[in-house]
């Protein structure tokens, strides 16, 4: 259980609901800021303003999937048009040393903010246990964007997933099980092993060029810039370009509008086409961290 345990929600989508009702069910404490035109008020949390006192107060801090801009403006859904939620400098460093702030990906901002006070960071994004969980619902956006897009069937589709990471991996699988033809771009000689033993096509991503012209569909989980002006000079103007890294992504957007190829940057898929999923997972990751140091502490005692 978090009885006694103060959290403070600032800010966020419908993800945070989720949050919010596992941790009351828990018994901690929880206030939340930035939900003022929310239809059914989340049961046993406790509306509050953005303050000083309220921060100081904070055993943790839940803010939204990407935390904060660079100027600590907070992202919050259904937040009154009057209001503007901002992590202030000043605000900040009423958080006591003891207080964890969670997030899902931290902006430059918010990590010096967080070092300058010593306030522990958790991003969540980066954790095997929300990554790979969340990859599901990114790849299901995806093939539901893929769909809608196109004017051809995935089965039978040459398809590219550049990047095999977590969300890569999962991708290649999908479009697999749905027939395609799955082409996957690696960085390392030694990921080429892996992919054909999965039973994909592996090259490596200095030689995407050479490939680039055989693809009706290409989904980059790669956060730098891959799909050049090069590249795309390269495909057929009917292929279409799914760009699942955070922004500002891994594609020429001008390059590709002016080709007329259709590429979309959609990140956050998950808060998109599975808010309810994605937030369990969020929870349930929290939640885990939580109890967790609850218990080592015990143990100590």
């Amino acid at each position: 259980m978090l009885t006694g345990v103060r959290i403070v929600v600032l800010g966020g989508d419908a993800r945070q609901l989720e949050v919010i009702h596992r941790c009351v069910e828990l018994d901690a404490s929880v206030s939340i800021v930035g939900f003022d035109t929310l239809e059914h008020f989340p049961e046993g949390a406790v509306k509050e303003t953005l303050s000083e006192q309220l921060l100081s107060s904070a055993d943790v801090l839940i803010l939204p999937v990407v935390g904060c801009d660079d100027s600590g403006n907070i992202q919050a859904k259904y937040a009154s048009d009057e209001t503007t939620l901002t992590l202030t400098a000043k605000l900040a460093a009423e958080l006591p040393e003891h207080c964890t702030i969670f997030t899902g990906m931290a902006k430059p901002y918010l990590k010096e903010i967080c070092k300058q006070n010593k306030v522990r960071l958790i991003e969540l994004l980066d954790r095997d246990d929300v990554a790979i969980h969340n990859s599901i619902p990114t790849a299901e956006g995806a093939i539901m964007l893929a769909i809608q897009k196109t004017d051809f069937t995935i089965h039978n589709s040459v398809a590219f997933v550049l990047g095999l990471g977590r969300t890569g991996f999962t991708m290649a699988k999908t479009l697999q099980g749905l027939g395609a033809d799955v082409r996957v771009a690696v960085r390392r000689e030694e990921d080429i092993a892996r992919a054909s033993v999965m039973g994909l096509k592996p090259f490596l991503t200095r030689d995407l060029e050479k490939h680039a012209g055989q693809a009706d569909l290409i989904f980059n989980t790669i956060p730098s810039m891959i799909i050049t002006a090069q590249i795309l000079s390269k495909m057929k103007s009917k292929s279409f370009i799914i760009d699942l890294a955070s922004a500002p992504g891994g594609t020429d957007f001008r390059y590709a509008e002016k080709r007329g190829i259709q590429a979309l940057l959609a990140p956050g898929l998950p808060g998109i086409v599975a808010p309810k999923t994605a937030g369990v997972i969020i929870a349930n990751s929290i939640v885990k961290l939580l109890l967790g140091e609850q218990n080592d502490r015990g143990n100590k005692q």
